[in-house]
């Protein structure tokens, strides 16, 4: 097994596994609407008086309705290969063999996954991130794309998950496109980079969903919610302004998002969440480019983020965006809005901590970043790994680019003086 992983690291090295390590990505999600798709999976009629995910619009009479928790947690339940709700019609879907199979070896490896990774990543963080996680109410995760799923194992906790990523926001998958025979195959090869090496080759990912009309990141943070034991209870596209306030969408034809876009907004997703302990979660997916130059014209995630108060961040498989002097705008804002930073070594570079207003504690090994990054090695993190007097705790499990667990690495950064 060790021989067949070494042969796969050329190949993992050349694909960019963050969210935004190219513009390209980004494309126009269908017309249709969550709340009009909610209703289809489910098997509603027209005329029949039930509930939606959002508010069901057509473009000459907007119509609103409240959510309906039974039709998204259902499709949940079949992109993640958990069985759906009896007598629906994705219940009839997965009685198929295909469907069949795709949960067998789902189960299989998310079994393994929560055996490498989940399991010692809760241990670890709820003794090493105790009154980090205390003091989370609201996680900040940049240059996430759909990685629901690392946050929640790390921070449980938290009431409310801000994401941003380069990935389109996407929608509640059609009723055809789940019935599409290929759907199934590309989930699951969406999934193996992310099960295996703890990160998204985002690249590839956006390929093979793009192949079943997949839209963006929505149908996969619906799967990791489900696979997290989290009951979804309602999805609906929400907007920044330019101003950076959060707005609900109730127009999402093609004429509306061009509007929108023309006047700097940015578009997210909401998706409401109950946790197995009852505790009520919400998370927000923005679609964002991060770089200086487009934060030159569309700041509104900064704006948003600022008015969030304090935060802990997150950041993970980030391409060492933050390292570079084009993405100033928001390292500087992570800096000064967070009271923890929790971060690989491919987040934010040690030379623009300033040392005297943060502690740091190391964890796991640091050596050198993969070929693909090399030029980001920190001979700065070198010394802080390798120091007698203050060593290195351990890690039990691997994360990022350096995904095996004796090459893996993390840094928890506290503010010296908490934010008031």
């Amino acid at each position: 097994m060790r021989l067949s992983l070494l042969a796969l690291l050329p190949a993992l090295t050349l694909v960019a596994a963050c969210s935004n390590s190219t513009s390209e990505q980004q494309s126009t999600t269908k017309t249709e609407t969550m709340a009009d798709t909610a209703n289809k999976v489910a098997g509603v009629r027209p005329d029949t008086p039930v509930t939606a995910v959002a508010p069901a619009v057509r473009p000459a009479a907007p119509v609103h309705l409240a959510p309906d928790t039974a039709s998204v947690q259902n499709v949940a339940n079949y992109l993640a290969g958990l069985p759906p709700q009896p007598g629906t019609p994705l219940a009839d879907l997965a009685a198929q063999p295909a469907w069949q199979a795709f949960a067998k070896d789902q189960d299989k490896s998310w079994a393994k996954y929560r055996t490498t990774h989940t399991a010692p990543m809760g241990q670890w963080a709820a003794t090493e991130l105790d009154s980090v996680r205390q003091a989370t109410p609201t996680l900040f995760y940049p240059f996430s794309g759909p990685d629901f799923l690392n946050a929640f194992t790390l921070f449980p906790a938290s009431k409310t998950y801000v994401m941003i990523g380069l990935e389109p926001v996407g929608s509640i998958p059609t009723p055809d496109n789940l019935a599409n025979p290929v759907l199934l195959g590309a989930v699951k090869k969406s999934l193996w980079s992310v099960l295996n090496f703890s990160f998204f080759r985002t690249n590839d990912m956006a390929i093979d969903l793009k192949s079943v009309n997949l839209d963006g990141a929505v149908p996969l943070i619906m799967l990791f919610a489900a696979r997290t034991g989290n009951h979804l209870q309602a999805v609906r596209p929400v907007q920044l302004d330019a101003k950076g306030q959060l707005q609900a969408v109730t127009d999402t034809t093609q004429a509306a998002r061009a509007a929108l876009a023309a006047a700097k907004t940015i578009p997210g997703a909401e998706l409401k969440l109950q946790a197995a302990d009852g505790s009520e979660k919400t998370i927000y997916y923005f679609s964002a480019d991060l770089s200086d130059w487009k934060l030159g014209t569309k700041d509104a995630p900064l704006r948003y983020v600022r008015s969030l108060g304090p935060l802990t961040t997150y950041v993970k498989s980030a391409t060492y965006l933050m390292h570079k002097s084009y993405f100033s705008k928001i390292r500087n804002l992570v800096l000064a809005q967070s009271q923890y930073i929790l971060q690989d070594d491919s987040g934010i570079g040690m030379k623009y901590f300033p040392k005297s207003a943060w502690q740091f504690t190391y964890y796991g090994t640091y050596r050198r970043p993969i070929n693909l990054f090399a030029k980001q090695y920190q001979p700065e993190l070198t010394a802080a790994y390798h120091d007698s007097l203050h060593p290195a705790r351990p890690l039990p499990f691997g994360t990022g680019y350096n995904w095996r667990q004796t090459d893996s690495n993390l840094l928890l950064a506290k503010r010296r003086i908490p934010i008031k």
